[in-house]
């Protein structure tokens, strides 16, 4: 075979390369197969960066101190692992020797850089490293004679891949040998030409590789192998002491199980090597590298989806930025404190856990758990990370005011939604400080225009803040904020890791993969004499929530997706699989939740529903209250340990653990909600979790169609982009176009501003102002006008909030006006619009059907997708085209009520539900009795159920009645309930 098409010329490559960029090689022999190291190298590091402490130990050993230093620091090494042995070193004898020196962050300490340049890194082909048989691996790569790294090399000009040598470590290396055991190498690379893969942990068959790519296909290299980033890059003796100081770590894991024997979850922890993935170790470098450039006061919006491990690359950066030096010649941090900041409250705590555990330096990190007191105490004494939630800031920022002189480094994590509106300018106004600015005197005369200036830059981008935004669904507001220009002049993000990467990859699961939806068919019919007007959106609203709430809607949906979660998900996921059901309200979730605990009960089945809502729902028929605590019994603190009981199978949630809700389990989603964009995104991605058993996940759709479905994922498929920033000028012609309204006029917002910015004002004082301006709002004559005054209040207030957080440009007139109008808008009489619901008790639901619409793959492309920038909105006008209840209803049945059958008539269902709710029926169909006996009590109970029909409805009654269609109904009933009560019911469970 011609030269570089065997598998020893990769190899050779490889190793070419290394030898020019500092290893030492040596050979297979020169390897210690007992203690796991490389003898010479060991002795020879030691000698030369710690003389001083060797012929210390060589005054107490003699001859026997470089056996003794051997002896020793392998059993540290099996005892211990690598990864601390090289950052700790070890003791033997009173003496204390390093296994590693690190790159300084500070010229504060320049002997650091020169025992730097004493690390040895050494390189063994074909390395035989069991005592039991000649079996050798590719490459071994060791650091001051400490094995570090394992590669098995494929050339695939030879017919190998990847995956033949993924294939080799799972099959050929035994992890009981001295060299593969857990911890004692840091990382073993499976890798070829074109793909590499890596795992920090060999159980055989178990082990897995997790790919170490820059995408799913690595680009074409016009300089040679795809993977050559690896040893160009990765393997270099610097990238490689980084990565040991600063990224490598052993986690403890905490997962929780139900265990069968006691019947309660518990928790179990176990070890995780983590080595980071390419997209991590690429961002956090990167980001470090534009600080480096920029300095403080930029921002940095990373668009990594789920499955990224974000968790772990914010801790990442957060450690480095704790200690981060512009040149390797400064002595003062870049930032004196970085605070990670999260919304939810879960992933605060899943934060805390993370970050502490990165933790080298005992009290560099500083969770914030209870008070604000210990937030105070934290900036007080300086400590460099504070991991706390958004909402605590407000409480502290008097505290944080008085902090002069301090730079910041605000880590977000899931910058769209803790990052709008108010509270952005709060936290941004609690962390401005201007570095140059004395401590004032507080005797300082009090200045209108100084206060208003301070309160725009407050909330504009400052020099001695950096952001750094975490999210997976950047809007189009988060890519203008901490977005930056690419060369085509659109914001993106600084870095992407995309959700078809994350697919592709196995990270997360595509859960558009099964997507089923269903639409609904309908018809109402007027049950009142008379006919009456009403303004036809609300009449038409109105009747839509009816039949969305109906008890033979709610049934019939239950029914189905009870029927799907016994046929399909309760058998999914080894046996363990489990359904949200995502509703539109409240009051839908608790009648659903009533429906599925009844029809779980009639069926014996051996698990109950859970529900999810905030606070407390009414239920208009009953009249009765109910919280989740009330109806699940149980604190809402439990909910979710609970769901991953046998006892809990299926969850109803209305706007609750759509977000940051993470349970591996969790394989269907049933949707009975309007969803779009982001909200679409993050809630049907509570399904992608992975985990062993799980490999698809279903949804059930009620109401949204596949185009819009895969129009929402499409956006964040791969990068997101902006293409048209906000224009600032926009906020002058809302100006105008308030001030032509004439309700107020330049004294009463100067008079406004006057007390509102001074400190010592009494507020009772804006009342009149604002009063007075309302009063001459509400004596306009027409309705329309008085909603575009508002309107354009409304966009002036939300485009001036918005863009002062982007631009920073200071126009006293606009503040006042900011202030004037937002506290106008509060003083405004809320719009006017009672609801119809008297035409709810006109109305009587005569037909329904379900019927499937579609059943498939919702495919994506691998196109980049298009945010949208702010939107103003439009007025919303209070008057209505009115119209007679039969012709509204007449619309809605010429919609709706295409193709409905006898069949659908919801006094049929009725009458089918009765059957199913008579226990004599019940007894005889279930118990050892002929057919034909059965088929007797049967028709005896139709017709008495017939019966009732006389007197409600007389129509219905006779059509059922006639000879020719009741035996085909009774029929048909009698098939239909036999085949269900004669379902096993618990074994399909």
């Amino acid at each position: 075979m011609s030269p570089g098409y065997l598998e020893q010329d990769f190899e050779e490559h490889i190793e070419q390369h290394l030898l020019k960029s500092g290893y030492h090689k040596r050979k297979p022999e020169e390897y210690d197969k007992e203690a796991c190291l490389i003898p010479a190298e060991v002795l020879k590091f030691i000698q030369s960066s710690q003389p001083k402490e060797y012929k210390k130990l060589q005054g107490y050993l003699k001859s026997e101190t470089d056996q003794k230093i051997l002896s020793r620091l392998s059993a540290e090494v099996a005892k211990s692992g690598a990864l601390s042995v090289l950052r700790k070193g070890f003791k033997t004898r009173g003496c204390t020797f390093k296994m590693a020196f690190f790159k300084p962050t500070s010229g504060m300490n320049p002997e650091t850089q020169k025992v730097y340049k004493d690390n040895r890194f050494a390189i063994i082909r074909q390395l035989k490293y069991s005592v039991k048989n000649e079996n050798s691996l590719d490459i071994a790569l060791f650091l001051n004679g400490v094995p570090i790294i394992t590669a098995e090399l494929k050339n695939s000009l030879t017919g190998q891949f990847v995956e033949n040598a993924i294939k080799q470590y799972k099959q050929d290396r035994d992890p009981r040998e001295q060299l593969f055991k857990f911890k004692r190498c840091l990382v073993h690379f499976a890798v070829g030409n074109e793909k590499a893969f890596m795992t920090t942990r060999l159980q055989q068959d178990k082990t897995t590789f997790l790919p170490f790519n820059l995408d799913t296909e690595n680009p074409v290299n016009p300089g040679g192998h795809k993977t050559a980033y690896l040893w160009e890059d990765i393997l270099q003796p610097d990238t490689l002491l980084d990565l040991i100081q600063n990224y490598l770590h052993i986690q403890k894991v905490k997962e929780q199980y139900y265990d069968k024997a006691s019947g309660k979850v518990k928790s179990q922890e176990h070890e995780v090597f983590i080595f980071p993935r390419f997209h991590q170790l690429d961002a956090v470098r990167k980001i470090l590298a534009a600080v480096r450039e920029d300095g403080a006061g930029n921002n940095y919006l990373v668009q990594h989806s789920a499955g990224s491990g974000k968790s772990n690359s914010i801790a990442w950066l957060a450690h480095h930025l704790a200690s981060f030096y512009k040149t390797s010649k400064d002595t003062a941090r870049m930032f004196d404190c970085i605070v990670v900041v999260s919304d939810r409250k879960v992933l605060d705590k899943q934060l805390q856990d993370t970050i502490k555990q990165f933790e080298q330096v005992k009290g560099v990190v500083q969770p914030i758990d209870k008070t604000s007191g210990q937030l105070k105490e934290a900036l007080e004494k300086g400590k460099s990370i504070i991991i706390t939630t958004i909402q605590k800031f407000p409480v502290i920022s008097k505290t944080m005011t008085e902090l002069k002189g301090k730079r910041f480094a605000v880590i977000i994590d899931e910058a769209h939604s803790s990052q709008s509106g108010e509270t952005s300018k709060h936290l941004k106004k609690v962390l401005s400080v201007n570095l140059e600015e004395a401590e004032e005197e507080d005797t300082v005369e009090f200045d209108l225009e100084d206060e208003i200036v301070e309160e725009i830059t407050s909330r504009g981008r400052q020099p001695h803040i950096s952001f750094f935004a975490f999210t997976a669904t950047p809007k189009g507001k988060t890519l203008e904020l901490f977005g930056r220009k690419n060369s085509a002049g659109k914001f993106v993000a600084f870095h992407t890791y995309s959700m078809r990467q994350a697919i592709e990859e196995h990270f997360i699961l595509d859960v558009l993969e099964n997507y089923t939806t269903f639409k609904r068919y309908f018809k109402l019919a007027k049950k009142v004499e008379g006919d009456k007007e009403y303004e036809k959106k609300k009449a038409l609203r109105l009747l839509m929530s009816y039949v969305d709430l109906h008890p033979h809607e709610i049934e019939m949906k239950s029914r189905i997706m009870l029927d799907h979660f016994l046929e399909k998900t309760a058998n999914a996921v080894q046996g363990k699989g489990r359904a949200m059901v995502v509703t539109r309200s409240r009051l839908h979730a608790l009648r659903f939740y009533l429906n599925f605990k009844r029809l779980m009960k009639e069926m014996n089945l051996p698990f109950k529903p859970l529900v999810a809502f905030s606070g407390t729902v009414k239920d208009p028929d009953s009249g009765d209250e109910h919280t989740e605590t009330s109806l699940n019994e149980l604190p809402s603190s439990q909910i979710v340990t609970a769901f991953k009981t046998p006892i809990y199978r299926i969850m109803i949630v209305a706007n609750k653990f759509q977000t940051g809700f993470d349970e591996p389990m969790l394989h269907t989603m049933y949707v009975d909600k309007k969803l779009g964009g982001v909200n679409a995104v993050q809630t049907l991605s509570r399904l992608n979790r992975t985990m062993r058993g799980k490999s698809s996940t279903m949804v059930l759709d009620f109401v949204n169609d596949t185009e819009a479905i895969r129009l929402a994922f499409q956006d964040y498929y791969q990068t997101v982009f902006l293409e048209e920033e906000t224009d600032p000028d926009k906020l002058y012609d809302l100006q105008a176009e308030i001030e032509g309204f004439s309700l107020f006029i330049s004294k009463e917002v100067d008079a406004f501003a006057e007390i509102f910015f001074h400190p010592s004002e009494p507020m009772e004082k804006l009342q009149p102002i604002l009063d007075t301006v309302v009063k001459r709002w509400k004596a306009i004559p027409d309705d329309n006008t008085k909603e575009d005054f508002r309107s354009a209040l409304q966009s002036f207030i939300r485009l001036y909030g918005y863009i002062s957080q982007i631009i920073t440009f200071q126009d006293v007139e606009l503040e006042k006006l900011y202030v004037f109008c937002r506290n106008l808008n509060r003083k405004l009489p809320k719009r006017k619009g009672q609801l119809p619901y008297e035409i709810q008790d006109a109305i009587d639901l005569a037909s329904f059907r379900m019927q499937e619409t579609s059943s498939g793959w919702i495919r994506l492309e691998k196109t980049d997708g298009e945010a949208k920038g702010i939107s103003l909105g439009t007025p919303q006008h209070t008057n209505d085209e009115k119209d007679l209840l039969s012709n509204i209803i007449k619309t809605l049945n010429d919609t709706y009520g295409i193709e409905l059958t006898d069949d659908d008539r919801v006094d049929i269902g009725k009458m089918q539900e009765k059957l199913q709710q008579r226990d004599d029926l019940r007894e005889v169909m279930t118990g050892d009795n002929t057919l034909e006996n059965m088929r007797y009590k049967f028709d005896k109970v139709v017709d008495e159920l017939l019966l009732d029909f006389v007197h409600t409805k007389l129509n219905l009654y006779k059509k059922l009645s006639d000879e020719k269609v009741n035996p085909l109904f009774k029929s048909k009933w009698f098939e239909g309930y036999l085949r269900d009560s004669r379902t096993d019911v618990h074994q399909r469970v």
